[in-house]
């Protein structure tokens, strides 16, 4: 997708106008370690128009290329009031670097799911992404597979126990089972 210019104006604006995440603010009540920065998602930026708080953690520390790209995937993927997160900040120059950003979904109306999310700047269209949403269900893979990820292709399992669905070149969704009557989704999908 291409970047808004309204997003773009948005994401100066906040620069400009000193909105950016303190480090207090960035670490939340427990410190985390300095490659690390805990974001939550019930701030009024979430709320409203302006970049959400996993994008201006991003920012705060140097990484402008995938600014853009960070909050398009961590709204598609449903960052909001009620997610956390965490940045996994690279080394400097972070505008240069791979980097990792976290999120939690807290369980709405059925399931909870960790989004493990990986930026890398200087890419054919500015900025690489690709995320892994993990969610567990209680149910069998079977439904999972028949009632969440009805549009998709099975393929042949992995080897034994990973059933493997296909939503195209750049989507796959892996499905396990998680004990008795379980099933843990791993959606992984390169945004193009």
């Amino acid at each position: 997708m291409k970047l808004m210019p309204s997003l773009f104006r948005a994401l100066l604006a906040t620069l400009w106008s000193g909105l950016l995440l303190t480090a207090a603010q960035a670490q939340g009540s427990n410190p985390a370690p300095a490659t690390a920065a805990g974001v939550s998602g019930g701030d009024a930026a979430a709320a409203s128009d302006g970049p959400n708080s996993m994008t201006r953690a991003a920012v705060q520390r140097g990484i402008l290329q995938c600014a853009a790209r960070v909050e398009q995937v961590s709204k598609f993927a449903g960052f909001g009031l009620q997610a956390g997160g965490v940045l996994m900040a690279p080394a400097n120059p972070a505008d240069q670097r791979l980097f990792a950003m976290q999120m939690e979904l807290p369980a709405g109306a059925a399931v909870n799911s960790l989004i493990d999310m990986n930026f890398a700047a200087n890419q054919a269209n500015g900025c690489g992404a690709a995320y892994a949403a993990v969610s567990y269900w209680a149910q069998s893979c079977d439904q999972v597979a028949n009632q969440q990820f009805s549009l998709l292709k099975r393929l042949q399992p992995l080897k034994r126990d990973v059933a493997v669905l296909d939503g195209g070149a750049a989507t796959k969704v892996f499905l396990m089972r998680a004990g008795e009557n379980g099933c843990v989704s791993i959606k992984k999908e390169i945004v193009l």
